[in-house]
C-alpha cells in the first residue's frame, strides 16, 4: 500500500489488515524511530488508530527478518502482519552507521528481509511512501535514499500479489493477482 504523505495509506492499511485477518493474529511491526516531539506524536496518533483492533505490536526499527523470531511459532501460519512503514525502515537502514549505506546495499537487506518474513506469515501488508513526485533535486546522500526507495518499491510491486495506492483517501488498485 503505497501513498503520499497524509494520504490516508495508514488508515486504509490497518481496515485491510482487520479483513485479512478476521480470525488471524494481527502484527503490526512499527519501523520509526522516534525523534523529537513531532515523531512522539506521529507514533501516539498511530497507536490510537489500531487501538482495540487486536494488533500486538512489534517495533523493529532495522533488520525486519528479527520479527520472525519475536511472533509465536505456533501461529505463523495463521499471522497477518502489518509493516508501517517501508520509507522509515529503509531510512533507518541507510543511516544506522556512521556512514550511509549505498542504495543497492540497503534494497538488497531489505528485499531479503521481507521475502524471509513473508514465507513466516499467511499475509503481509506493507506500508510505504511514494516520495518521487515532487521534482526536487536533492543532495547526493537523499537522493541515493529516494533511489533505494524507488528500487525497494518497485520489488515489492514485483512479487505482491497487490498493489494499492491510496490517493486523497480513495485506495486505487494498481496491481490485483
Amino acid at each position: 500500500i503505497t501513498g503520499g504523505s497524509g494520504s490516508g495509506k495508514s488508515s486504509y492499511a490497518e481496515s485491510y489488515t482487520m479483513k485479512l485477518s478476521e480470525n488471524s493474529k494481527r502484527y503490526y511491526i512499527a519501523t520509526m524511530q522516534v525523534f523529537g516531539e513531532e515523531g512522539r506524536k506521529k507514533v501516539e496518533r498511530h497507536r490510537e488508530m489500531r487501538a482495540g483492533k487486536g494488533f500486538f505490536t512489534i517495533e523493529q526499527p532495522t533488520d525486519v527478518e528479527q520479527v520472525i523470531g519475536k511472533m509465536c511459532a505456533s501461529e505463523k501460519e495463521d499471522t497477518v502482519a502489518l509493516l508501517e512503514c517501508m520509507s522509515n525502515l529503509a531510512a533507518n537502514e541507510m543511516f544506522s552507521e556512521e556512514q550511509p549505506k549505498s542504495c543497492n546495499v540497503v534494497t538488497e537487506k531489505i528485499i531479503q528481509g521481507i521475502k524471509e518474513l513473508n514465507k513466516s506469515v499467511r499475509q503481509l501488508v506493507i506500508v510505504s511512501n511514494n516520495v518521487f513526485e515532487d521534482g526536487i533535486t536533492y543532495d547526493d546522500t537523499t537522493m541515493e535514499y529516494i533511489r533505494a526507495m524507488g528500487m525497494i518499491n518497485q520489488e515489492l510491486a514485483r512479487i505482491a500479489d497487490k498493489v494499492v495506492e491510496v490517493v486523497v483517501g480513495i485506495p486505487v488498485v494498481v496491481k490485483e493477482g
